[in-house]
């Protein structure tokens, strides 16, 4: 029942039951990874099997896709797509330009791959993903196995004529071993608590042998979903400046909520 979910999860079932709705018969749909993503992959689920929704997604992760499948959605291969009518993702923060940070699931490069091949892309997070300025949440970055502890000492040096705050890094870990993506690259975390330039510090990265991708996602993003843990939802439209509220009614989910207790 809802009554056993948290708030912030109710806030992220609100914000893809919103998202959800933008997703219409025929098109090619990205669909993200991390935290969001079970909420992604049942909202569509529900209306593919309930409504006869027909859609073909594309998957930021090999999680991402079983889950999919498990709900009756349809998968292809970017490549198969070509080009999306939309994607829907989460996001680590967001700025009031709706410049984000992502990857913290490992997932970034394909989630970057798959935003940039799309019509737009639309996010759905917490009101708690909101920020000032970014880089509270450490900035990720991946990079190639060979030479791991070179770039990331480059990374290092390079942070120190960049407008941040922090300038720690670590490897990211799967247990005693190295987090591999499902590329089989790794993941540096950059502490850097505040980032005051992110375009210069998303080209500085990029141009760094070693680095394959970072997790700044900069004028990609169209739209952000924000839901709230009481069912409000409020969506914010970059491109037309406007801002929208409505209501997701917890009861009418019932269902939903059911299968999340089973």
């Amino acid at each position: 029942m809802s009554s056993e979910l948290s708030p912030i999860d109710k806030a992220k079932f609100a914000a893809a039951k919103r998202a959800a709705a933008l997703v219409e018969s025929g098109m090619r749909a990205g669909l993200g990874t991390g935290s969001t993503a079970a909420w992604l992959g049942r909202c569509p689920g529900e209306r593919v099997r309930n409504d006869g929704l027909k859609i073909k997604a594309v998957p930021t992760s090999t999680a991402t896709a079983e889950l999919a499948r498990s709900e009756g959605i349809e998968v292809i291969a970017l490549d198969e797509a070509k080009w999306l009518d939309l994607t829907i993702d989460g996001a680590d923060e967001f700025d009031g330009h709706l410049n984000l940070i992502k990857g913290g699931g490992g997932a970034l490069l394909q989630e970057k791959i798959v935003a940039t091949a799309s019509d737009q892309m639309v996010v759905i997070a917490d009101v708690g993903k909101k920020v000032e300025t970014l880089g509270a949440f450490p900035l990720p970055i991946e990079v190639i196995p060979f030479g791991l502890q070179t770039t990331q000492k480059l990374v290092e040096e390079a942070l120190v004529s960049m407008d941040v705050l922090g300038r720690e890094t670590s490897l990211r870990m799967d247990g005693a071993t190295p987090f591999a993506t499902d590329e089989g690259n790794r993941i540096i975390d950059l502490h850097l608590k505040r980032i005051g330039d992110a375009r210069q510090l998303a080209l500085t990265l990029n141009q760094m042998p070693g680095v394959v991708e970072n997790g700044l996602f900069i004028d990609i993003c169209d739209r952000v979903i924000i839901g709230f843990g009481d069912g409000k939802v409020e969506v914010r439209d970059i491109d037309s400046g406007t801002v929208e509220n409505s209501q997701v009614d917890f009861a009418e989910e019932s269902n939903l909520f059911a299968d999340l207790a089973d």
